[in-house]
């Protein structure tokens, strides 16, 4: 990036120091982290820390900074949904290369490495329950990185393509985008205990993702589609709602980022599991020990 000022209207600075959302200051940062959406699951995470260094609060942003066997590392919730993480991205960037005196880009590029560790709903068969599913590629459904400079830069423009003539896609919602996670990070956490798959990230949890409770769908049919396209062999694998925006902004923005997610329901064989701590636990303690 070129050296640039920040004006105050657009990176707002809070009266202590700190950046507006989350409410952290650029010494907290680590250049590890563990994203959540629950802001009750940073507790979780960090009951694993070898040493807590500080836990600020601020809205659904929960974080607890400290050191995981003798690494520095902080987890993060970003509450749920795509617009949770655009903030998330965007001020976590900051506090690592901007200059909060000057307001201005730092001459030197700061790489963070971001995990976020969530859960999903299944959209094949085969995906039991407690599987963790990397979204190893992801369909974003929300739109978020349609409105960034470079945008087709980091996007599979042929896999956009295969995946809306095949789903006949709606002109009325967002254009899909489609983003790779880090490979060498995903080399580095996923192992044989993990599938490799591609996920989407809806823009709402019940109608974005073919819920239906009282309110009829708009293409009550859009799940199968998805459910039988296939792209170079490959299946879409499951539901959530942050990842595509989080590993689409991460390549824009030079960082290092994935998502592991438990299965937690599967919306083809209509089954759940509404005791999935224990799997997530155990993704939690297994995703400190590889990052």
């Amino acid at each position: 990036m070129d050296k640039r000022h920040i004006e105050s209207s657009e990176m707002i600075i809070n009266p202590d120091g700190t950046i507006f959302h989350l409410h952290l200051h650029p010494s907290q940062l680590c250049d590890r982290i563990i994203l959540v959406g629950d802001p009750g699951r940073v507790d979780m995470v960090a009951s694993f820390f070898d040493t807590k260094t500080f836990e600020v609060s601020s809205r659904e942003f929960h974080t607890i900074g400290g050191t995981y066997k003798g690494k520095p590392i902080m987890c993060l919730s970003h509450g749920i949904g795509p617009d949770n993480i655009d903030i998330v991205m965007n001020e976590l960037d900051a506090l690592a290369n901007v200059d909060f005196e000057t307001r201005e880009v730092k001459p030197e590029h700061r790489t963070l490495t971001l995990v976020r560790i969530g859960t999903s709903g299944a959209l094949q068969p085969e995906l039991i329950l407690g599987t963790p599913v990397i979204a190893e590629r992801s369909i974003g459904f929300d739109g978020v990185l349609n409105y960034y400079a470079g945008r087709n830069d980091v996007a599979d423009l042929n896999f956009e393509r295969a995946f809306c003539e095949a789903v006949n896609w709606s002109s009325l919602l967002a254009a899909p985008y489609v983003v790779k996670s880090n490979h060498e990070l995903v080399e580095q956490i996923g192992r044989d205990d993990m599938v490799r798959g591609c996920t989407i990230s809806a823009v709402g949890f019940y109608g974005p993702q073919g819920r239906e409770l009282r309110l009829p769908l708009a293409n009550p049919d859009l799940n199968k589609m998805i459910e039988a396209f296939r792209y170079e062999g490959h299946p879409v694998t499951n539901y959530e709602m942050e990842s595509a925006p989080l590993q689409g902004l991460a390549l824009l923005m030079g960082h290092r980022a994935m998502t592991v997610c438990s299965i937690i329901a599967n919306r083809v064989n209509t089954t759940a599991s509404p005791n999935y701590k224990t799997a997530v636990r155990d993704l939690i303690r297994t995703v400190l020990d590889r990052i």
